[in-house]
């Protein structure tokens, strides 16, 4: 089952985070040690982490598959290793986009399996090891910066301008997974995605650390045909209102809206209410792409609201175009430095 998270983690401090500090503080206890103590698997490839500060999306995923397009494009065999999360199988799985559902692998990693070799795990070396079997000489984690299982030869942190890391406390008093000093030592870089202030306190202390800050922005790919266009537009992701300043910035009239907690699969009553307050306002559908890979293949009415439903696909825009290359070159040098130091 997959839970909303507290609407309080996103706002300032409130009693609710006051009274939950005592959890807070020993999960940070536990999470930090993980980080720094963990003993870390080393793999034979180069892997890259796309991580983030907090529990739900930053922007990871649209970030891992532009730095996996930019090593298709110098000839590697890029491949992605994720959990799975809000998946069944438990069993370590290569993605197959045109017979696995997301019920099963997981929204995320059907998306990521459009682009590339892509594995879901819950035992992350069990993983990693099949994406080298599989004959991937790139490992991208979509995720799993904390976990601390596998050795990283390039940790990027995607935070989001926007939402920064909540009310910065650790869970359950608040987003943060584990804490931020502790995670700052082990990152090599931070993305801010987007053209908020929320992440700036984070920039400048990356900054005075020496760790390189990249910028990009979440950009549309597809959904120009809405501009002036009233719409009905729903989503199940961590942060609904970033897809509908999409919408904004591609013209669209939202004329309702629905959210859905974060990789939440649609009742049939759900779906029929959507089908129906759409024809009544005589409003055009539309989702993301998580959401329309969730309804693909479902039970009742899915497919009917998949058909029905515009999807608006996103891209990770870097300000700089050779951003993707750096990090690839980066963490192949690291790799290289790795092996050297394995065998002196």
């Amino acid at each position: 089952m997959v839970s909303e998270a507290p609407p309080f983690w996103w706002t300032k401090t409130g009693w609710q985070a006051i009274c939950l500090y005592p959890l807070s503080f020993a999960y940070g206890r536990i999470s930090g040690a993980v980080m720094r103590h963990r003993r870390r698997h080393a793999l034979s490839v180069p892997v890259i982490c796309v991580g983030n500060f907090t529990v739900g999306g930053a922007g990871k995923t649209p970030t891992a598959i532009a730095i996996a397009r930019a090593a298709k494009a110098r000839g590697l065999k890029p491949g992605f290793l994720s959990r799975g999360y809000g998946g069944s199988l438990d069993v370590t799985t290569v993605v197959d986009p045109h017979h696995h559902r997301s019920t099963a692998v997981g929204d995320e990693p059907l998306l990521l399996a459009r682009e590339a070799l892509t594995v879901i795990s819950r035992r992350r070396v069990a993983g990693a090891e099949k994406l080298v079997a599989e004959g991937a000489d790139l490992i991208i984690m979509d995720d799993g910066f904390q976990s601390a299982r596998l050795t990283v030869d390039y940790a990027l942190i995607v935070i989001d301008s926007q939402r920064g890391i909540g009310n910065g406390w650790v869970v359950p008093a608040g987003p943060v997974r584990a804490p931020i000093g502790i995670q700052m030592w082990h990152l090599d870089a931070i993305l801010k995605v987007g053209k908020g202030d929320a992440a700036d306190q984070f920039v400048r202390k990356a900054s005075r650390s020496g760790k390189p800050v990249l910028v990009a922005n979440v950009v549309p790919s597809t959904g120009s045909e809405l501009s002036g266009q009233s719409v009905l537009a729903y989503a199940g992701i961590a942060d609904p209102n970033k897809f509908y300043r999409t919408l904004d910035e591609l013209g669209a009239v939202i004329a309702d809206r629905q959210d859905f907690p974060d990789h939440h699969h649609l009742a049939e009553d759900e779906i029929s209410d959507l089908i129906s307050r759409a024809k009544k306002q005589g409003l055009q559908l539309v989702t993301t792409a998580k959401d329309s890979v969730r309804l693909s293949g479902g039970h009742g009415r899915s497919e009917e609201l998949r058909e029905k439903s515009r999807v608006v696909d996103v891209d990770m825009l870097f300000d700089d175009p050779k951003a993707p290359d750096l990090i690839i070159d980066r963490a192949i040098e690291a790799f290289r430095r790795r092996r050297l130091d394995k065998k002196a």
